[in-house]
């Protein structure tokens, strides 16, 4: 018996450059920007409750160099955990990831993004590196490395549209209300698993999360996750470490209901508490989508629907 050799399947069966994309972002907006205040927003960072709750955007950057957007896609938010994404890729491009995967784990948490108890059962060990805990321990290693994290992280972010800063106010007020935080970098120091001090770590995460960008500018950021760790202004990491973040995202990206978004979207994605989600079509395209209020899970009601409902139109999936 010989084997027949089967074709690759391609990895969409959309015309990434077809006219329609544009209109197709257009539906998603008037299908899914949300007329009444569903869901909530946390109530530790004050100044997302300030966001009008009828707000959404979405913005697809392409790996030809394209960018389709809708809705208030031009608008600035608080990015909150994707930088999350950004952080890690600096840590990971910077050496490989050397040591950093002995200090964070990369599973699925199975419980909520902040929690004590699960730090402590599993002796300072992180579940994955999205997680709060997890999170700390990457900001640690990356100052470690290039001294001035968070200015490193925004860096990155800002890099390909030039645009996008620290909300210093909100920056101040998320830092006033960062009590779980500091407990999460206290126990990892006691538990052997923080080099720097405590208050420098949560420094450092607290102004990542406070970067305001647009979904068009935080699609263009993320665009090198989609085209082998090359972004607009060139090679951010090689193609192993793009493939790996990717990974991450699948599988943890959206807290502890990302195996129903695999299920439902099926692409490497991260939220935030902000209402952004970022997603990655590998070859293909950068998404994000921005709705501020918020699923039991800390994902964006709107966005997580609307990129479900992209996926379905289009076929863009990994599987």
């Amino acid at each position: 018996m010989t084997a027949t050799a089967v074709p690759p399947r391609p990895r969409s069966t959309a015309d990434p450059g077809r006219p329609g994309l544009g209109a197709l972002l257009e539906d998603l907006v008037r299908a899914h920007r949300p007329t009444r205040a569903l869901g909530s927003v946390p109530g530790s960072i004050p100044h997302l409750a300030e966001v009008d709750h009828t707000r959404f955007g979405i913005a697809v950057a392409m790996a030809s160099g394209e960018v389709f957007e809708a809705g208030d896609a031009a608008v600035p938010f608080s990015v909150q955990s994707i930088s999350k994404v950004f952080s890690l890729a600096l840590a990971l491009g910077h050496d490989g990831g050397s040591g950093l995967w002995s200090r964070v784990h990369r599973e699925p948490s199975g419980t909520a993004f902040n929690s004590l108890v699960q730090l402590e059962a599993e002796r300072g060990i992180p579940r994955n590196p999205f997680i709060n805990a997890g999170a700390l321990v990457v900001t640690d290693h990356l100052i470690d490395a290039v001294g001035d994290a968070s200015g490193e992280v925004l860096r990155l972010l800002a890099a390909p549209s030039g645009r996008g800063a620290v909300n210093e106010d909100a920056f101040a007020a998320e830092l006033a209300r960062s009590g779980r935080n500091l407990a999460l970098a206290h126990l990892l120091a006691d538990l052997g698993n923080l080099r720097n001090p405590a208050d420098a770590v949560v420094h450092h995460y607290v102004r990542q999360c406070s970067v305001e960008m647009s979904c068009a500018d935080v699609a263009r950021a993320g665009l090198f996750l989609a085209d082998d760790g090359v972004g607009p202004g060139g090679r951010v990491v090689s193609p192993a470490v793009a493939k790996r973040l990717g990974a991450v995202m699948l599988t943890c990206g959206m807290y502890d209901a990302a195996g129903e978004f695999a299920y439902r979207v099926g692409l490497p994605s991260k939220s935030g508490v902000g209402g952004g989600i970022l997603a990655i079509v590998p070859g293909v395209c950068a998404v994000c989508v921005w709705s501020p209020r918020l699923d039991a899970h800390g994902n964006s009601i709107a966005g997580a629907a609307a990129l479900a409902e992209l996926a379905e139109r289009t076929g863009w999936s990994i599987f």
